[in-house]
């Protein structure tokens, strides 16, 4: 037993940097709320106008749930900030979609992503692959298409 006491705590360390960074690769996904899935039913006119991500979803089957998110990530590759997020359902056809940026977002020395999950009865089913955003600009993303999840 004791001559497995020094590496206690690099067990005890490489368990908590597990923990630790599952919940945020998970909270984009954690919280399906229903007043967020209405925001897509509002009308172009009335969305606050200025800089956005905007583009297409192809391949979301009707009924899903469809979580988009913006992040920035650290140099380890892990997320550490959420600088936008929407939720959407799909219909079975392609799903636009519009992520306002907020102009008080100044990342610095951090990549920043778009990561999509798309949940059909509380399912993992389709995934976003990563896609680098270069800068925090108003942007047409064009059409993306989803990938089977793991």
């Amino acid at each position: 037993m004791n001559r497995y006491l020094p590496l206690l705590p690099l067990a005890v360390a490489a368990l908590l940097s597990a923990c630790a960074s599952e919940p945020t690769a998970t909270v984009p996904a954690a919280a399906p709320a229903p007043a967020p899935a209405s925001a897509p039913t509002v009308p172009a006119a009335k969305v606050a106008p200025g800089p956005s991500l905007r583009g297409e979803l192809l391949g979301v089957a009707e009924g899903a749930d469809v979580d988009l998110a913006l992040l920035a990530i650290d140099l380890r590759g892990r997320p550490s900030a959420l600088l936008a997020q929407v939720q959407l359902r799909g219909d079975g056809a392609p799903l636009p979609f519009r992520l306002p940026l907020a102009a008080n977002n100044q990342i610095q020395g951090q990549r920043i992503e778009l990561r999509g999950r798309v949940s059909l009865s509380g399912r993992l089913v389709q995934r976003l692959p990563p896609r680098t955003i270069a800068e925090l600009k108003d942007q047409d993303l064009g059409s993306l298409q989803l990938v089977p999840a793991p």
